[in-house]
């Protein structure tokens, strides 16, 4: 009996050490790529965007009032993954306001970090004045953000549709998110509000409330029950009316519901373009493995392509194809070249490409490309990021704030001098 007793004792402390490692604050060692289950999640509204450095800032949700919370600066790691409307994203491509779910560590290097430092349980604490805990995680450098739908996509989830109370075009949907394919079970409702400037995806067609209201799926004034109806929503947030502090200052707020599968795919298929064509013009981005030196400045390179991005970019890498490398630093910002990232890049071929062999961490697609060039630059050393170009690509100038030019901290990150001063 006392065995017995001191075998369940054992497995409860062995229960509790693991839920309590999971929520330990992890920090990504430089060149490897942090695992996604020890990543500390969290969602928030984006308020603030500097794409050419990859950071901006989210109105983080806590257990406080949302309305109150400070913006929370973060910062994209390298490998780093945007998504927006299930499809790869840049973070120019999200409009502020969205409401976003995140994945984020530690800083990996502190003294590199982009972004301000916090202590490293700060997310623990509690910033009073309404606001409560988590709303300033120091996790704040993130390997994947992404918005409702893409997240919903990613883990097999809707939106069950329970009701809907509408006046003058507007008003509220109270609704829960769900397993698709599994909807026993209680979950929890959500209360969110609509307008008349909510888009409403069908198919291929955008229709409005009041199509809605003219087919009689929705009542004119009024509540109706929608029958647990299985959408995806965005979401965002924006002041609203309330018949209390929770519902004025905390609810959030819908921007788009697609109806249908056909609605979210073509949705899904414009931002693969979009974002396809960017990667072209600024190159995939990598990591170096490996570099084997020769003689007179020659060297062949290994390096893995980072994950996230449409399948014919990665199709575009071919054994026996001519290649440029880059080098590149943590925002992805090309470093070598005074006039565009070809003018300094190392030329040479494809030798290999490898597929990737069992299970691939988040971030990386596991394809490892083998070039060998004839002038090796600085910027291409093992553990380094480098930018890389298949020559089917166009070779194209790119924004000046895209690149650095003196490699510096003031370059990186401009003082107010940049501006004239009239």
């Amino acid at each position: 009996m006392n065995r017995t007793f001191f075998l369940g004792a054992s497995l409860l402390v062995l229960v509790f050490c693991v839920i309590a490692a999971a929520d330990e604050p992890f920090r990504p060692k430089a060149g490897e790529f942090p695992p996604l289950e020890k990543a500390h999640s969290y969602r928030g509204e984006l308020v603030f965007v500097d794409h050419a450095n990859r950071r901006g800032s989210l109105r983080v949700a806590g257990d406080g009032k949302f309305y109150r919370n400070d913006p929370q600066p973060f910062a994209m790691l390298p490998y780093g993954i945007v998504r927006y409307h299930g499809a790869p994203a840049d973070l120019r491509d999200v409009p502020l306001g969205t409401v976003m779910h995140v994945q984020g560590f530690l800083p990996p290097d502190p003294e590199l970090s982009s972004v301000p430092v916090l202590p490293v349980n700060n997310k623990e604490k509690d910033v009073g004045h309404y606001r409560g805990t988590g709303t300033a995680p120091a996790e704040n450098h993130l390997l994947l953000l992404e918005d409702e739908p893409s997240h919903c996509l990613r883990k097999g989830l809707v939106w069950k549709l329970k009701e809907v109370e509408l006046k003058n075009k507007a008003g509220k949907i109270t609704a829960s998110r769900a397993p698709k394919t599994n909807s026993e079970g209680k979950f929890e409702d959500e209360e969110l509000t609509f307008d008349a400037a909510t888009r409403i995806w069908r198919g291929r067609e955008r229709i409005r409330i009041a199509d809605l209201i003219t087919e009689e799926a929705w009542p004119a004034s009024g509540k109706k029950d929608l029958g647990r109806q299985s959408v995806l929503l965005g979401i965002t947030w924006k002041p609203s009316p309330g018949d209390g502090l929770s519902g004025a200052f905390t609810r959030f707020h819908i921007s788009d519901i697609w109806l249908d599968k056909d609605a979210i795919q073509n949705a899904a298929q414009f931002q693969a373009e979009t974002h396809k064509s960017l990667i072209r013009s600024r190159w995939m981005p990598a990591m170096v493995d490996a570099v084997e030196y020769g003689k007179f400045g020659r060297a062949t390179v290994t390096a893995t392509l980072f994950g996230g991005m449409a399948p014919s970019l990665y199709a575009d890498f071919e054994k026996g194809i001519s290649a440029q490398m880059n080098g590149a630093e943590n925002t992805l910002k090309h470093t070598a070249g005074h006039y565009g990232p070809g003018h300094v890049a190392s030329s040479g071929k494809i030798l290999k490409v490898s597929q990737p062999t069992g299970e691939v961490p988040f971030g990386s697609s596991g394809i490892q490309i083998r070039v060998e060039t004839d002038l090796i630059i600085e910027g291409i050393r093992s553990g380094r990021i480098i930018r890389v170009r298949p020559a089917s690509w166009p070779k194209m100038q790119i924004p000046r704030e895209e690149y650095l030019f003196q490699n510096s901290p003031e370059d990186r990150f401009p003082s107010p001098d940049i501006f004239r001063k009239y």
